[in-house]
């Protein structure tokens, strides 16, 4: 990060944290079943440099809200693993120049972990940091909340902002074709104009002005074979084609290639491998049916919008894919602007498997995206894969 650590500044360096106030060592607040604690509120100006969390469980149960200036909705709103760079409720160790995570129950569900978040959270009049346990148990939570005031606001800063989407499935019209396979031409269709802007899964769509400064995106990998043939596509001030910047392959614009790795530098990785979360570990990156994050972020190339930016990527060429996906965008905004409302709990928990590594789906807790409508080379595409399957048997 760009820090001048020589600087001398008038400022005051503060810190909130769940230590025991008796002073005895029970330095952990509990939040009940469906209720939220603030953790810190400050009165600016001034800038939160430093987040740490630790807690055992509930990282998709429980969400991180934070909100500027008084303003009337968060500017953040994320579920707690997800805000640090960990998807599916899993646990890892990794690295970032944002965000680390250390544990030593890596690739588990509901495991002790360590959460920290080093993205500098300028702000004028007020900051609060508040916890909202969604779970249906109490939630025992671990923090600090390290800061800094001043008596005049620093010129031109933005607010940060973060923000959780998701869909499972995704609406993906030809998941049946293979990727990376013996047919999977069959879903090298046009996608393009306005079929790209309506259908591609959406990482972030906001108004003002600000820039975007990357993301995690998570896959559910139903099918088991490559899920990032898709490119990321984002539109800058409004729709045009082509957009503004155009990729060339999902691991690509993860600054990754022939598939991801198991990594994590300092502005790209995986945060969870996919090929650790298998039944049978494996180091393909051709995966066999898992879990992947993986985060990119645009420190030295930021997204700059004077109005309005849409950031989308396909799942799988064309959008042909239907697994799980899920995201949490972050950028900074001239002003505290709303973000999406997460899905609510019960759609937002992993899909998890049995011993088998059978899927276990269940439609009450999807929150399917909207169904890709078929075109006539769709529809040919998948007549075709239809024909050449039953000719294998």
């Amino acid at each position: 990060m760009n820090i001048n650590l020589a600087q001398i500044k008038d400022a005051k360096t503060g810190r909130c944290s769940s230590y025991d106030r008796t002073g005895r060592n029970h330095d952990c607040w509990t939040i009940e079943a469906g209720k939220s604690k603030v953790l810190a509120d400050i009165r600016g100006p001034g800038i939160i440099t430093h987040i740490w969390m630790t807690q055992g469980k509930h990282y998709r149960e429980c969400l991180l809200k934070i909100t500027w200036d008084n303003a009337k909705s968060p500017s953040i709103l994320c579920p707690l693993g997800d805000f640090f760079g960990l998807g599916h409720g899993l646990v890892n160790s990794y690295q970032s120049s944002l965000f680390t995570a250390s544990t030593r129950a890596p690739y588990q569900l509901n495991a002790g972990c360590a959460l920290n978040c080093y993205v500098p959270m300028p702000f004028r009049e007020r900051a609060v940091v508040e916890l909202i346990n969604e779970s249906k148990e109490e939630h025992r939570q671990y923090f600090y909340v390290d800061y800094e005031t001043f008596e005049k606001a620093e010129e031109n800063t933005g607010y940060f902002h973060a923000e959780f989407r998701r869909t499972n499935p995704f609406g993906g019209w030809g998941h049946e074709i293979a990727s990376n396979k013996a047919g999977s031409h069959l879903s090298n269709i046009v996608n393009k104009e306005r079929m790209a802007w309506d259908n591609n899964y959406v990482i972030l769509e906001t108004k003002g002005r600000g820039h975007y400064i990357g993301c995690n995106l998570s896959v559910t990998n139903f099918r088991g074979d490559w899920w990032g043939e898709g490119d990321d596509m984002i539109w800058v001030d409004g729709y045009k084609w082509p957009p503004d910047l155009h990729g060339t392959g999902s691991e690509d614009y993860l600054n990754q290639a022939w598939g991801m790795q198991d990594n994590a530098f300092l502005r790209n990785g995986s945060s969870i491998f996919e090929g650790k979360t298998t039944l049978v570990p494996s180091s393909s990156p051709w995966s066999e049916g898992a879990y992947q994050t993986s985060y990119i972020f645009h420190l030295e190339n930021p997204v700059r919008f004077q109005k309005e930016i849409k950031a989308t990527i396909e799942h799988g060429h064309g959008n042909h894919l239907a697994n799980e996906m899920s995201s949490t965008a972050y950028w900074y905004a001239e002003q505290p602007t709303r973000v999406v409302q997460p899905p609510p709990v019960e759609k937002r928990l992993p899909v998890l498997r049995d011993n088998q590594g059978h899927w276990l789906y269940d439609k009450r807790t999807q929150c399917p995206g909207p169904a890709i409508k078929l075109n006539a080379e769709m529809r040919r595409n998948k007549k075709e894969w239809a024909k050449e399957q039953a000719k294998r048997k």
